[in-house]
C-alpha cells in the first residue's frame, strides 16, 4: 500500500460530541489532514450529517462503527452504508468468517455503479486490551498477538481488505497478510503525549515503519493548544520514514 499519499497516512479522529465542535476542527485541519474518522460518538449524535461534513471540507471519511452482529443484519446495515460512499468501514473480527464474509458480498453487492467501494477492513483485538483481558475477561487463552495473527488471517480469507490492529502487531500482520492487505492502526501517540485508555501504543514514525498503511490519532491532535501544528509535527515525523 505504498501508493498512498503522505498527508492520507494520518487519519484524524473526529471524537466529538457535537457537530459544531467537529468543524471547528476540520477548519483548523483544512489543507494538512485529509482523512477522518467518524466514529461511535459523532454518528450516534449526527448521524448522516458528521459524514457529509467531512466531505463538506473535502475530506475521506473511515466509518469506524465495528459492526458486530448476525451476517443478515450486518449485510442490512452496510447496503445502508453503502449508499453514502464513505471511503472506509468496518466491522468487528469477532463476528467471525461468516459474517465477515457476508460483509464482503454486501459491499460488492450495493457499491455496484456507485462512484467508489469503501474498504471493508475488520478490528481485531483492541488497543485498550493488554494480555490480562484477553486471558481474564474474555478468556482467550491464546497471546494478543497470535489472537491478532489469527483474526487478520480470517479475515483476510473472507475477502476483506485489512485489518485495525495496534503497531506492536503491525509487522506479523505484515508479514503473514502480505504487502496489499491495509493496516490500519489506533494507540498511536507522539513521544510525550499523554497514553489515556490505550495500553498496545507506538509512536507514529515507529507505527509507519513496522508496517502501518494508516495511523489514528484523536486525542494528541484534537486536543493539542494548536491542532493545525500538532498535525504538522506528526506528518513531518511520518515523511522521515516514509
Amino acid at each position: 500500500m505504498s501508493n498512498i499519499p503522505l498527508q492520507e497516512k494520518l487519519i484524524v479522529a473526529l471524537d466529538a460530541p457535537t457537530l459544531e465542535m467537529a468543524e471547528k476542527w476540520l477548519s483548523e485541519l483544512k489543507g494538512v489532514v485529509h482523512y477522518y474518522k467518524v466514529g461511535l460518538e459523532l454518528f450516534t449524535a449526527h448521524s448522516w450529517k458528521a459524514v457529509n461534513l467531512v466531505k463538506n471540507f473535502g475530506g475521506k471519511v473511515f466509518l469506524d462503527l465495528k459492526l458486530h452482529d448476525i451476517p443478515n443484519t450486518v449485510s442490512r446495515t452496510l447496503a445502508a452504508v453503502c449508499e453514502h460512499e464513505v471511503d472506509m468501514v468496518n466491522v468487528h473480527a469477532l463476528g467471525g468468517f461468516e459474517m465477515m464474509k457476508a460483509a464482503r458480498q454486501s459491499v460488492e453487492q450495493y457499491s455496484a455503479g456507485k462512484t467508489k467501494r469503501p474498504q471493508l477492513i475488520a478490528v481485531t483485538i483492541l488497543t485498550s486490551h493488554s494480555q490480562d483481558t484477553l486471558k481474564k475477561e474474555l478468556c482467550i487463552r491464546r497471546k494478543v498477538r497470535d489472537e491478532v495473527l489469527h483474526l487478520a488471517d480470517l479475515a483476510r480469507k473472507a475477502g476483506l481488505d485489512g485489518v485495525v490492529c495496534s503497531p506492536q502487531e503491525t509487522p506479523w500482520v505484515r508479514k503473514k497478510c502480505g504487502k496489499d492487505f491495509s493496516i490500519i492502526t489506533p494507540g498511536v501517540r507522539p513521544a510525550g503525549a499523554e497514553v489515556g485508555d490505550q495500553k498496545r501504543i507506538e509512536t507514529p514514525e515507529k507505527a509507519i515503519l513496522n508496517g502501518s498503511d494508516h495511523i489514528v490519532v484523536g486525542r494528541p491532535v484534537t486536543q493539542a493548544k494548536n491542532p493545525r501544528d500538532a498535525a504538522m509535527k506528526i506528518l513531518d515525523a511520518i515523511a522521515k520514514v516514509f
